[in-house]
């Protein structure tokens, strides 16, 4: 395989550009190829069988395509179908989960021996949320933290819909899911979904000053980068990166909403 493969990412939407554009900041020198399956979109209120089916017709793309690596760009299909893809492909498949240990480790403070527990939102949708995966990774910090799950399904249709900047719909949206809670008291809240990230802003204005917004981007390219760099693949300084959007739905409207997403 050689160093200037493209790199292979997918989301159940256009919420992963969101990682694309983390990839370009930090890895400018890699060639990505994106595939967005708005026509199946969204991905959290299915069950986890068709997410399992929808991801491996992706990666099979994406194979043929000769990519040298693949991020799911999506925590939802991380949750049905990392395990799976992994089994199946012989190149590196990249997954991504809610940045929840990020969230609770703000709680170790060098100056204070004992943890200081931490009121945590972890923002995802349905799947994300049901999956034994993210129950798995709730047990390791729920015992010393409060954590509390928020699926907002609805925050992934605005973005698609291409509605993110009707400020009115967003914040009252968000007022919905989240007036429940004493927000005075919230540490921080996790973005646990791609589309999320898009929303930092918002969160900003809805969220006391205190509070920190934590997502996985960052995390998930220096996560590929370190496993690209262990098998000799990173692209050489200077290569000229770069990016192409697909998407499972050809209408112009996506095509437009992909790059102004993009370059947001």
């Amino acid at each position: 395989m050689s160093s200037l493969a493209p790199i292979g990412v997918f989301d159940s939407g256009l919420g992963g550009i969101s990682v694309v554009r983390q990839i370009i900041r930090d890895m400018p020198a890699e060639h990505v190829l994106y595939f967005g399956d708005s026509a199946n979109a969204p991905y959290g209120t299915k069950a986890p069988e068709q997410v399992r089916a929808l991801s491996f017709a992706i990666v099979e793309r994406f194979v043929r395509q000769g990519v040298k690596a693949v991020v799911i760009a999506c925590n939802t299909a991380t949750s049905a179908a990392v395990n799976e893809l992994r089994e199946h492909y012989d190149i590196p498949i990249i997954g991504m989960e809610p940045a929840l240990k990020v969230a609770c480790d703000r709680g170790d403070v060098p100056s204070d021996p004992h943890h200081i527990p931490q009121r945590v939102i972890v923002a995802a949708t349905p799947l994300t949320l049901r999956e034994r995966k993210f129950a798995k990774l709730m047990e390791r910090f729920d015992s010393n933290n409060e954590i509390y799950k928020e699926p907002c399904p609805d925050l992934v249709e605005i973005v698609e819909s291409g509605r993110l900047g009707d400020h009115d719909l967003v914040m009252r949206t968000l007022h919905g899911y989240f007036d429940q809670y004493d927000l005075d008291r919230i540490d921080s809240v996790v973005l646990g979904c791609t589309h999320f990230v898009f929303y930092r802003d918002y969160f900003r204005e809805l969220l006391p000053e205190r509070a920190a917004i934590i997502d996985g981007n960052e995390g998930t390219v220096r996560h590929l980068g370190v496993v690209l760099e262990s098998l000799g693949q990173l692209a050489p300084d200077g290569a000229a990166g770069g990016v192409e959007l697909a998407n499972s739905d050809p209408s112009e409207r996506i095509a437009t909403l992909s790059r102004n997403l993009l370059g947001r």
